[in-house]
């Protein structure tokens, strides 16, 4: 079983540049309170899920909580309405695929990981 060292997955940290990028975007980027909001909370919680996964890297729930965060992102301008806001909407479509991408790619070996920790044989 390979294991997984702490802050070396590359998909994490394009999944913490994706999450930083939405939460900053409402600066530079037109929106209005709600969208500012919706990109601020999950940006910083896509930040902070992949820190955990890049500290913790054989965490499943988390690996799987950074791509649920991805999917919100992605359908946030349809569920919220802000798809007539192009910029922001655009922002959000783009860091959601992003990290769902991202997440999807590191799932495979994380969950390897994961079924090598529960099989293990007892030690003696």
């Amino acid at each position: 079983m390979s294991s997984m060292k702490a802050w070396t997955k590359w998909q994490n940290w394009v999944a913490v540049a994706a999450g930083l990028y939405a939460a900053l975007a409402p600066i530079w980027t037109p929106s209005d309170g709600k969208t500012t909001a919706t990109l601020i909370v999950l940006g910083v919680l896509t930040v902070l899920a992949g820190l955990i996964d890049l500290a913790i890297p054989h965490l499943l729930s988390v690996e799987y909580a950074q791509g649920i965060l991805g999917v919100l992102l992605f359908i946030s301008p349809w569920v919220l309405a802000f798809t007539g806001l192009t910029g922001i909407a655009l922002t959000a479509f783009v860091c959601g695929a992003v990290t769902i991408i991202a997440t999807a790619w590191a799932l495979p070996s994380v969950m390897k990981m994961h079924e090598g920790q529960h099989h293990r044989p007892a030690a003696a």
